[in-house]
């Protein structure tokens, strides 16, 4: 006999678990089943730990400029494998704590790989053998794993994926990264903080391609300041693989370069997990390693939703989350319950310095033919920025010169990824330029350069 619950999900991750717990809140029953780390990749294997280490690289980057806060420190080193240690501590800690939270709501938890042979039906083989279960709803959030390319394939030893970079062998003392979005530019910020002489490789024609331009010049000029060396428009060929060492063939501006390195971090993406379900043989649609849904998550198959990373872009952790409590709202009959709308999730990357965006970059706009009107703060104009020692940044905003609507925000600098929220909130609230002008905004904060960046945008800036 199968174990009969409302709704099944697949993938205990920042989707699914959320997805699991909102159906039991609404008194379905609810099933989760997950074959490796409850909290998934983002918790486990992604934004927790990654946050963690970077953390560090920030106080360590901190230290050496003690000079400038009129302290003193001296001898300033780092032990990598405490580092490793603290991260993976708080990616336990915040496992066990999504456990306690699937056991506080009722929802059964079951620890194996899923297939859904049929419409309804789940079997999970686990280390007892193969259970079946069978629900009016399924929800696919099996998320996604890293692309590796041919000839780039990582081994854990000279070549890493972002899995390998979290529990590193060793430091890394010439680091190269391929990719430059957020993954990519993470680590390399990461490492070249901490010591590594680090080249990261761009086949686009700009670092953080998914960013306003600007913003994404400006960030270049960041981390060129630091040391990092940028590669765009370029291509790694091949690696050869010694002892010891990586040679990259580096193709840019039609020409080759053999460059060597000690350590490859590879950042080129990612696939969706979509093998091995059956979806196939049930009539969903699948493109480029993603299940095709409509704006509720539907698969197009009765029961049948998919959310967050294996239902596609944007491939975040916040957004899967909110798709998992829309879909279980609808599952238990709400019919009003709001889809997801990716234009207003904000995008954030915890490099060094920040970077956050919301809505259309200025060219996005002008490419959907809105006439914009562009607003621009420093952080150098920022009275809290200069005392925080944090005067290197800017906020953008855009909005459309006819209705006032705020297009979209970009933002680099200092806790940017804190800031970007209160964009969010007003393109939620489809809030209008002259409604941002009259909200105050307490001084002294960095939050200041998001008013004066609207102002900008109409002639009004006060503070620059």
């Amino acid at each position: 006999m199968a174990s009969e619950y409302d709704v099944i999900v697949i993938g205990a991750g920042p989707g699914g678990y959320v997805a699991a717990i909102r159906a039991a809140q609404l008194g379905l029953k609810a099933c989760v089943v997950e074959r490796e780390n409850l909290g998934g990749i983002c918790l486990n294997w992604g934004c927790i730990p990654t946050k963690a280490m970077l953390r560090t690289s920030e106080v360590f980057h901190l230290m050496h400029r003690a000079k400038e806060f009129g302290l003193k420190a001296e001898g300033i080193g780092y032990d990598l494998d405490a580092v490793v240690k603290r991260s993976r501590a708080i990616a336990k800690q915040l496992n066990s704590g999504v456990g306690h939270l699937l056991k506080k709501n009722k929802v059964a938890v079951v620890m194996g790989e899923a297939t859904i042979p049929a419409k309804g039906q789940v079997k999970v083989k686990t280390a007892k053998g193969e259970e079946a279960l069978s629900a009016r709803a399924i929800i696919l959030a099996t998320g996604a794993r890293a692309r590796e390319l041919p000839g780039l394939e990582a081994d854990g030893d000279l070549v890493w994926t972002y899995r390998h970079a979290l529990v590193p062998p060793r430091m890394p003392k010439k680091l190269l990264v391929i990719g430059s979005g957020a993954i990519g530019i993470e680590f390399a910020s990461f490492y070249n903080t901490l010591g590594a002489e680090t080249t990261v490789v761009e086949v686009l024609d700009r670092i953080l391609p998914v960013e306003d331009a600007e913003i994404s010049a400006h960030a270049k000029k960041q981390f060129e300041k630091q040391g990092m060396k940028i590669l765009e428009k370029a291509m790694v060929k091949s690696l050869d693989r010694g002892k010891g060492k990586v040679t990259a063939h580096v193709e840019q501006n039609g020409k080759t370069e053999a460059m060597e390195f000690d350590t490859v971090i590879s950042a080129v993406g990612i696939v969706g997990n979509v093998e091995g379900l059956g979806l196939e043989a049930l009539g969903v649609k699948v493109e480029r390693t993603h299940v095709v849904t409509d704006e509720y998550c539907r698969t197009g198959v009765e029961g049948l939703y998919a959310i967050g990373d294996v239902a596609g872009a944007p491939w975040l952790a916040h957004k899967a989350s909110h798709e998992g409590v829309m879909v279980a709202e609808l599952i238990a009959g709400n019919n009003h319950a709001h889809p997801v709308r990716p234009e207003s999730i904000a995008g954030c990357t915890y490099c060094q310095p920040q970077v956050a965006s919301v809505g259309l970059t200025e060219a996005k706009a002008k490419e959907k033919g809105y006439e914009v009107r562009v607003g621009r703060f420093p952080f150098i104009g920022n009275g809290k920025a200069i005392a925080l020692g944090e005067s290197e940044g800017m906020i953008k905003t855009v909005f459309d010169a006819k209705t006032g609507e705020l297009l979209g925000a970009h933002m680099v600098g200092a806790e940017v990824t804190e800031l970007i929220q209160g964009y969010v909130v007003a393109r939620t609230l489809e809030s209008t330029e002259e409604e941002l002008m009259n909200t105050v905004f307490p001084h002294p904060t960095l939050s200041e350069m998001m008013h004066e960046a609207v102002l900008d945008a109409y002639g009004r800036a006060v503070h620059f």
